[in-house]
């Protein structure tokens, strides 16, 4: 075992953006490759959000992901009006890099790991396809950035 969370590998770099279409296309650019498709965070009736403890129904984004090395994965997230993490940051911070993620076997574990730490979970929600959850916590003070566990379910 690696670190708090179990391992030191990181997973995901996340950037919150005010516009996915304009950034994306950008990166796409840049990194010399096709422009990913846009993707919805999911429906509440499946990803039952939670955002500061409390139910976030209407807490939403739109993504587009590139894969840039192994295992290594960029994010670009556009948030919604409602409140969640995502439209924290934007509010708070402006554009920028909100999380850094890592792939954990045991999301339950790898929360105590990061509580014990001295981190706080700020949001959680299932994937939109069902397949996994993820874990936002909040390591602003120490880490200087959310970190995101991520949890792909066994099938």
């Amino acid at each position: 075992m690696s670190g708090v969370v179990g391992t030191n590998l990181v997973a995901q770099v996340g950037f919150i953006v005010k516009d996915v279409e304009v950034t994306k296309v950008k990166w796409a650019q840049f990194l010399g490759v096709e422009v990913p498709p846009t993707v919805p965070v999911g429906e509440y009736s499946i990803t039952r959000t939670t955002y500061k403890g409390e139910p976030a129904p209407d807490a939403s984004c739109l993504m587009a992901f590139f894969d840039v090395g192994p295992g290594l994965q960029l994010e670009l997230i556009q948030p919604g009006e409602a409140p969640s993490t995502w439209r924290n940051y934007l509010n708070e911070k402006g554009e920028g890099i909100h999380h850094v993620a890592f792939q954990v076997n045991d999301s339950k574990e790898a929360i105590a790991q990061c509580e014990a730490f001295g981190l706080s979970l700020e949001q959680h929600g299932i994937y939109g396809d069902g397949s996994g959850e993820y874990n936002y916590m909040n390591g602003e003070k120490d880490l200087k950035c959310i970190i995101e566990l991520l949890e792909s379910y066994k099938k």
